[in-house]
């Protein structure tokens, strides 16, 4: 830094260097060598228990649960979001040989979509954890009982019971 020309710079620099010279001090030796370098621009989450490996009265679980689960729907639809982005550029690029050449990103796009709506879809903007693993519990059962969804029903003649 150079030097200060008048007597009036001399005194603001040091008035300055009196006021952040201990906050600069701190910061440079004792914060940032303590601070974790990752590589990442976004803070990174342990993962918690799932909503059945709670206990019904344990509130601060099924709390833990709920905020995953939020976390887990939000990254799922950022996915979604870039591959959907990904097909419609590569659309855009490759028209009008694009439903040959974009296919596989149509199918992979179609599939996680399929997925999303699996895990995610019919439970509404205000869902829980809950309320996704009984949907995931009444899809079972169907399956069970009927066969996988969209596949028509079993005939009840064929069913051993």
């Amino acid at each position: 830094m150079p030097e200060p020309r008048s007597p009036m710079a001399r005194f603001v620099q040091s008035v300055q260097d009196t006021i952040d010279g201990p906050i600069t001090w701190f910061r440079e030796s004792i914060v940032e060598p303590n601070q974790q370098k990752t590589n990442w621009y976004h803070q990174r989450f342990r993962r918690v228990p799932t909503i059945d490996q709670c206990y019904t009265d344990d509130a601060v679980c099924r709390f833990e649960a709920d905020q995953q689960f939020r976390r887990d729907r939000m990254v799922d639809n950022e996915v979604l979001n870039i591959l959907r982005q990904r097909f419609e550029d590569c659309t855009l690029y490759e028209a009008p040989d694009h439903m040959v050449k974009c296919k596989p990103l149509l199918e992979q796009y179609e599939k996680a979509t399929e997925n999303w709506f699996i895990k995610y879809g019919d439970l509404g903007g205000y869902a829980n954890a809950k309320t996704a693993y009984m949907k995931q519990k009444h899809r079972l059962i169907w399956e069970r009982r009927h066969g996988p969804v969209g596949s028509g029903m079993k005939d009840e003649d064929n069913v051993a019971h």
